[in-house]
Formats: C-alpha cells, sequence, structure tokens
C-alpha cells in the first residue's frame, strides 16, 4: 500500500510539473497583454501625454502572431512611442519586426538596443542565471545596422549614447539613452549632463536596468526611466515574484512601475513581448507591452 502511495504520488508530481511546462511553453509565452499605468510626471495644468513602451521582441521570422499583436498597438494612440531594445532573435528577423512597427512609425519615436540587437541567443542553462560571474557568450551576428537604417529612416530617434529633444503630443520632449550596459556598450559620460528645465517631459532610455546608469539618470533630473532587458522575471513563484533580474536591479523591481530610490524619477521596467529562443517559456509573467498615460503631479 505504502508503495502504491508514493508512485500515485511520484506520478502526480510529474503529470503536474508537465502540464505546468505545457502551459508556460504553449499558452503564457503567447498571452501577450496590455499594461497600463498612470505617471504623475507632467507639469499641474498639462494634458496627459500616451507614452507606448515596448521591449524585448526576441523577433523570429515566422512569428506572425507576436507581429500582428504588436502592429495592432497602435490603435492604442500613443504620443510617443518607446523601445528599449533585444528586437531580433535571428539573422532574417529585420522583416518580423518592421511587420510589427510598420503601423506605429507614423508616431514620434526613440529606441535602443539591446545586447540581442547585436548577436544572437546562444543555448543556455537556465540555473546560470543565479550565477552572477558566469561568462558572457555571443551568438551569431544580428543585422543591427540594417534595423537601425530603418528605425532612423522613419524619423525615430537614435539614444544609443546620445541625446536629443523632440515634439510629441504637442509636448517638447528631451530624450537621452544609452546603449547596453550589460554587454558594457554604454556611455552615459559622454552625454551626462542636468535635463532641461525648458522641457515639457524628461525621458532616459535603456535596455539594461543597471543602477549605476539609472542613478546617474535620475541625478541629472530626468522624469522617466525606461528599461527592459528582465524579462519580468520570466519564471515568476507566487508570492514572490522574481527569482532573478540578470542585472544588479533588485528581484522586486523586476517589471512594473516604481519610484526610483533617493530621486523624484519614476522608473517602468517591461516584462517584454519575447522570450530566448532556447528557453520559449513564461510563468505567472505574461508577455507585455505598456501604455503610460503621463499625467500631473
Amino acid at each position: 500500500m505504502r508503495k502504491r502511495t508514493v508512485f500515485r504520488l511520484a506520478a502526480g508530481t510529474a503529470a503536474a510539473g508537465a502540464a505546468t511546462f505545457a502551459y508556460a511553453s504553449l499558452v503564457e509565452r503567447n498571452l501577450f497583454t496590455l499594461r497600463r499605468f498612470d505617471v504623475p510626471v507632467l507639469a499641474t495644468d498639462a494634458e496627459p501625454l500616451r507614452v507606448l513602451h515596448l521591449s524585448d521582441l526576441h523577433m523570429m521570422p515566422d512569428q506572425r502572431r507576436k507581429q500582428r499583436w504588436v502592429a495592432g498597438l497602435a490603435g492604442t494612440d500613443p504620443d510617443l512611442v518607446v523601445v528599449t531594445g533585444d528586437n531580433m532573435a535571428n539573422p532574417g528577423a529585420v522583416p518580423g519586426v518592421m511587420r510589427a512597427l510598420q503601423p506605429l512609425l507614423d508616431v514620434p519615436g526613440a529606441f535602443v538596443f539591446g545586447s540581442n540587437d547585436y548577436r544572437g541567443p546562444v543555448f543556455k542553462n537556465p540555473l546560470s542565471y543565479f550565477d552572477e560571474d558566469r561568462e558572457y557568450v555571443q551568438g551569431v551576428e544580428l543585422p543591427s545596422e540594417e534595423l537601425r537604417a530603418v528605425l532612423t529612416g522613419a524619423g525615430w530617434a537614435d539614444l544609443n549614447n546620445a541625446r536629443t529633444t523632440l515634439k510629441a503630443g504637442g509636448r517638447l520632449v528631451e530624450l537621452v539613452g544609452v546603449d547596453d550596459p550589460h554587454v558594457e556598450r554604454d556611455d552615459y559620460a559622454s552625454v551626462a549632463g542636468p535635463a532641461s528645465p525648458a522641457a515639457d517631459l524628461r525621458v532616459a532610455l535603456t535596455h539594461t536596468p543597471e543602477p549605476r546608469v539609472l542613478d546617474e539618470m535620475a541625478r541629472d533630473g530626468f522624469d522617466l526611466l525606461l528599461a527592459g532587458h528582465t524579462h519580468g522575471g520570466q519564471v515568476r513563484v507566487p508570492f514572490v515574484g522574481a527569482l532573478v533580474t540578470n542585472c544588479d536591479l533588485p528581484r522586486s523591481m523586476a517589471r512594473g512601475l516604481h519610484h526610483w530610490p533617493g530621486s523624484t524619477s519614476w522608473l517602468h521596467v517591461s516584462a517584454g513581448l519575447g522570450t530566448h529562443p532556447t528557453a520559449p517559456i513564461r510563468f505567472a509573467c505574461r508577455p507585455e507591452a505598456t501604455l503610460l498615460t503621463l499625467i500631473p503631479r
């Protein structure tokens, strides 16, 4: 009787594990969702301004469902579109990325790149993310310059270690960004300096939300800091949350809207819309885009 009970428990555990894996790999990773936050960063008499934040598409050429879903976000009528990197997961991904973004290119936009805009993904043991000293391994070269040319050709601002101003929703927006700190391509020092008080809004971009970079952006007075990279943890444990962030950001900030400590800045970390192709699962962490409605303080 005891052996039979043990066998049943083992079988039940195995079945539950298989069902959870099937849900995470076949269902949840395709449950794209639009999250919404109000962010109080505008002057007291200002009209709201809508910012659509996209990140971590990790696009494969045949992911037509994802491409259609992202393209449909044009219906949210954003005033500004911000993309915080890791757009590609395959050398042939640029057409798919552009199918997704094409309906949004008429809107003022800005972007930074992540490591997976330069080099493709390689297989990793998921447990390696718990090793802070692991070696970063690069995959095949990706057509980053082709993607950059298409986005800048549409009028979007390339903020990889750059700074600019643009008009969005009738407002003057100052923007600054860095290339991906995860692979040490960032050079904030080259674009640092106090944010302009003449701007109606000041926004800073980075793919990886490294605190050393965010601290500098907040210190310069940028109202809104936008990042991706973490995938929200990708696998979250109920009542615990993200197990890792793949950077020095606290796990409690792995996704969503947060006040950046010691400043008046707000940080939004997108859980992103894709997954690593060799680990195509999400659990308790649906793929997402975010519509940030900026409102008066």
